[in-house]
């Protein structure tokens, strides 16, 4: 089948026409079903399948995929993995010396590109995507995920079925620049002609001290495919209580530092994301700022080499003030600085909580040198980070 844009076929998702094929080709897949065996052990195949293909019918897009399958799935991984998920969309609008809260939600017939902090490789845009259907949003997400996690081809069905487009990692500059006018060109089509909303992270990979800041190089790739205006960009904010890869992150830091040329193995993607879905998360909160359409014409004065740089500062300025912030994010502070001064935010019994959750996470860590003293460090720089970079947006 040829899509109105063909140009786009080896990077987007699948269409409404392609659904029940790609189904079926994931239902043929041998590892797909080694996984799914998994989760039912005690059910033949046969009757596995079928009871997934009585569930996908009626099922012809994305869209409805993502309701019928990925929605209960993510509302399963909220109940259980986290203290709750909380999308507050409603924004803080200044003018003339007044404040006021006004929802993004009341701009329903608009379509936006959100650009946030990287907390999940998978669920930052799955917890959204629920959030949004919740809150009455017309359609989710279309969601940029790099080639170098679609390590079986069945991932790489689930994902495009899931409204995923691919992004090309490990290539040459003259590839990864070719690839980037694509990808560019793709989203400024699937805002303005497919009239859906985007997804992508302000950086490429997670932040691993979770200070978060936007590389202008996203941004640029952003405007390749015409005005930034028309994919009405919303800065977005995702704060965890905790992170669940935290101890990965601090064992990561102590390899790199032992052996700089320490490269995580495709393994090792798997484990993160494995370890991100099923870790313990606590409290969740997701807030979009204004759509930068609302003052980005305030850079219009500066010289093109600077314009980029400046929209990326004042990008991270909207999503450091989007923090929530929760009492580990202030005792890690103070511990880091050595004395009490947010200690108005916690109590003793928040210090003993996080004091016996840092030391369940230190105890996953398992390296023949370790160095417990650089991993707390580590970790302590993770929760105290987004107070340091709140107040300084403040």
């Amino acid at each position: 089948m040829m899509t109105e844009r063909a140009e786009f076929d080896a990077i987007r998702p699948y269409e409404a026409g392609e659904m029940k094929q790609a189904f079926e080709e994931l239902l043929a897949d041998r590892q797909f079903n080694l996984v799914m065996k998994g989760f039912a052990p005690w059910l033949p195949k046969v009757v596995r399948n079928g009871l997934l293909r009585l569930a996908f019918a009626g099922i012809k897009t994305p869209l409805d995929f993502q309701k019928r399958f990925m929605k209960p799935v993510v509302n399963y991984i909220i109940r259980k993995h986290t203290d709750g998920c909380v999308f507050d969309d409603r924004q803080l609008v200044e003018s003339n010396h007044t404040s006021q809260l006004s929802p993004l939600s009341s701009h329903l017939d608009a379509r936006f590109t959100f650009v946030s902090n990287h907390r999940d490789i998978v669920l930052d845009s799955a917890f959204l995507d629920v959030k949004l259907v919740e809150a009455g949003y017309p359609t989710t997400v279309e969601i940029g995920i790099g080639d170098n996690l679609l390590i079986y081809p069945w991932i790489k069905r689930l994902v495009r079925m899931n409204k995923a487009f691919t992004v090309r990692r490990g290539l040459s500059l003259r590839e990864t620049l070719a690839a980037s006018q694509l990808m560019s060109r793709y989203i400024h089509y699937a805002v303005t002609q497919k009239k859906e909303n985007i997804w992508i992270a302000q950086r490429e990979g997670r932040a691993k001290d979770s200070s978060d800041h936007t590389q202008d190089a996203v941004l640029k790739m952003l405007a390749m495919g015409g005005d930034l205006k028309e994919l009405n960009i919303v800065p977005l904010t995702i704060s965890y209580e905790y992170d669940p890869c935290d101890y990965l992150k601090a064992q990561e830091f102590q390899q790199k530092r032992d052996n700089p040329a320490f490269k995580k193995s495709k393994q090792d993607d798997l484990d993160n994301m494995k370890t991100g879905i099923f870790g313990y998360k606590g409290r969740v909160t997701y807030r979009p700022a204004v759509p930068i359409n609302t003052w980005i014409d305030t850079l219009s004065g500066l010289p093109k080499t600077e314009w980029f740089k400046a929209l990326a500062e004042l990008m991270d300025r909207e999503i450091h003030r989007g923090y929530e912030l929760y009492p580990c994010n202030y005792i890690a502070l103070d511990e880091l600085n050595g004395n009490q001064a947010n200690a108005a935010h916690y109590t003793e019994a928040d210090v003993k909580r996080f004091n016996q959750y840092l030391a369940g996470q230190m105890a996953k860590i398992n390296l023949p040198n370790k160095d417990e003293a650089f991993l707390r460090e580590r970790m302590l720089t993770m929760y105290a980070n987004p107070v340091r970079n709140l107040m300084a947006a403040q």
